[in-house]
């Protein structure tokens, strides 16, 4: 949803509603780098599942936000994870500063005094929970901001949080956006506790022991082509024991080797739906998508969509959308 754009605004009345677009939750000083008529912004939100997915672009400003800010806070606070996707992000907080570039995550309170910014025209993607589902104090959170990359989750959750934002509009009408979100929130949970306490120390691992399912899901979807790629691989590559992991994945009811065909199956269709995958053949599509041969390929495609490969390609070359639909048994 579009929720401003100044470029549709007077030039006189942009700063104001800059500012009232900032202060919609907790008032803030904003200091725009060139306050004249030049300025831009654009800002757009989506919810998932219960988080908010926010992002904006804009002219270079400064956005100083002071505890006589805080005593005024109008909403239940929010923490959003901020990924930079232009320039670059600057931030100062409990007496540090720090630049955050495009493969950096920038956690804030919002109930923390703090200023926030960048220098000329730049983008960022937030992902904002609510604190109170968050449900870690807010010292942790200031603690961890410039100690992320420590965490041994970090390339794991900043691959998710990317993720997010591939379709957000997708994802926001998607049946399974609760469970998503629920995972991010999980995971991001994690990330703070391990940055902000040593990873032996309790919190820490009990944030890793909670997250393991997730973990172990993400780390799969990523392997998928790999044919090798096996519960016992999996298994000791989270250091556990076959027996944990088993009984960790039958309490979320997944059954690993068939939830790993399923995944394998839903990118084998989008590719064969894809133009961009046409010259591939076959064979080559069940080879890339971790199947130990063209037969079982097929075999498995079938029982699923009730439609060969060949058949499903073909029907997606003749739809208008580029991808067909299921049988009505298989939606």
């Amino acid at each position: 949803m579009l929720l401003l754009d100044l470029d549709t605004i007077a030039r006189h009345e942009r700063v104001d509603a800059f500012q009232y677009a900032m202060d919609q939750s907790v008032p803030n000083e904003v200091v725009h780098e060139d306050p004249g008529p030049g300025v831009r912004a654009r800002f757009e939100r989506w919810e998932v599942g219960g988080v908010v997915l926010f992002r904006s672009s804009s002219t270079g400003f400064e956005v100083r936000r002071t505890d006589r800010h805080l005593r005024r806070l109008r909403q239940r606070p929010v923490v959003s994870f901020t990924l930079q996707t232009r320039g670059t992000g600057r931030v100062e907080l409990g007496g540090q500063q720090g630049a955050f570039g495009t493969e950096d995550i920038c956690v804030l309170h919002e109930v923390s005094a703090r200023t926030y910014g960048w220098s000329g025209t730049g983008a960022a993607d937030a992902v904002i929970i609510d604190a109170e589902r968050l449900a870690l104090p807010v010292d942790v959170v200031v603690d961890a901001c410039f100690r992320l990359r420590g965490s041994p989750l970090y390339d794991l959750v900043l691959g998710h949080l990317r993720g997010l934002w591939r379709d957000p509009a997708r994802l926001e009408a998607d049946p399974g956006a609760p469970a998503l979100a629920g995972a991010t929130t999980e995971l991001v949970r994690a990330l703070l506790l391990t940055a902000a306490h040593d990873t032996t120390a309790p919190p820490a691992r009990a944030a890793m022991a909670d997250t393991l399912v997730t973990r172990v899901l993400a780390h799969v979807r990523r392997n998928l082509t790999d044919p090798e790629l096996t519960f016992d691989r999996v298994a000791a590559e989270h250091a556990v024991s076959r027996r944990h992991l088993y009984t960790l994945l039958g309490r979320a009811g997944i059954s690993f080797e068939q939830w790993v065909i399923e995944q394998r199956l839903d990118l084998a269709r989008t590719m064969l739906a894809s133009p961009a995958h046409r010259g591939l053949g076959i064979a080559a599509v069940a080879a890339r998508c971790g199947f130990p041969g063209p037969s079982h390929f097929a075999r498995r495609f079938r029982a699923a969509y009730g439609l060969t490969p060949r058949e499903w390609r073909r029907q997606a070359e003749s739809e208008p959308g580029g991808r067909p639909e299921p049988p009505l048994d298989q939606r």
